[in-house]
């Protein structure tokens, strides 16, 4: 049996070389990630597939994403939605918000997108402000600290029937250690204590191994 992290990277190869063919656009936006402030930190191809039929799934035509970095989920997401729907997506940096532009132009899906750079508890705070059209799917990718606002943000630019993907939240099975030292483990706990006591929220978790390692997301339905 296998359990190691060449294992798993290579059947995450072999489902995406089979399922998920990425077009030139897609694997330069993956490739780009190298000059962002977070090498490698971008899904997978297989997740960025996954994310963009959830969204179809949900027939969702508007779309905010907590984290752009490069961009490559960014233009999953934003050819999920279409032609007539919209992606904004949230990003601290300006270094990476350029990147992941050149990105979305190259993928023909910038004119549907706004990157917006500054803090992402600050821009949602914003978007509420602003009172918008709600958003029908939200994909939560930031610094992992910031869970519990980023949730609680979504929870009021959204409507009952939009659908909230949390990712990275088994941190290698740190999750499960309630005196662990780290922010992002300590984030992630906080925010599956707020889903699971909001009686608004159904969801459930998923691990998964591949050429991210140990890791896993939270797929919420906002029932009300």
């Amino acid at each position: 049996m296998y359990q190691s992290d060449e294992a798993w990277r290579e059947v995450d190869a072999y489902f995406a070389d089979t399922l998920v063919p990425e077009d030139r656009a897609l694997r330069e936006a993956r490739e780009s990630g190298g000059l962002t402030t977070m090498p490698q930190a971008e899904v997978a191809p297989n997740q960025g597939k996954l994310l963009a039929m959830l969204c179809r799934i949900a027939g969702a035509a508007r779309v905010l994403e907590f984290g752009t970095l490069a961009g490559y989920s960014t233009v999953w997401l934003a050819r999920a939605v279409g032609d007539g729907g919209h992606v904004t997506s949230l990003e601290l940096e300006e270094r990476n918000a350029g990147i992941a532009r050149e990105n979305l132009r190259r993928a023909g899906v910038a004119d549907r997108v706004d990157v917006i750079v500054g803090p992402a508890a600050d821009s949602a705070r914003r978007l509420i402000e602003e009172g918008g059209e709600p958003y029908d799917f939200v994909f939560i990718d930031a610094d992992k600290p910031g869970n519990p606002a980023y949730l609680a943000a979504s929870l009021e630019l959204t409507q009952p029937g939009s659908v909230i993907v949390i990712d990275n939240v088994v941190r290698n099975g740190a999750v499960t250690d309630p005196a662990s030292p780290d922010e992002r483990v300590q984030g992630v706990r906080r925010v599956l204590a707020d889903i699971a006591h909001d009686a608004r929220l159904e969801a459930t978790a998923l691990q998964t191994v591949g050429s991210k390692g140990w890791d896993g997301f939270v797929v919420i339905r906002r029932s009300r």
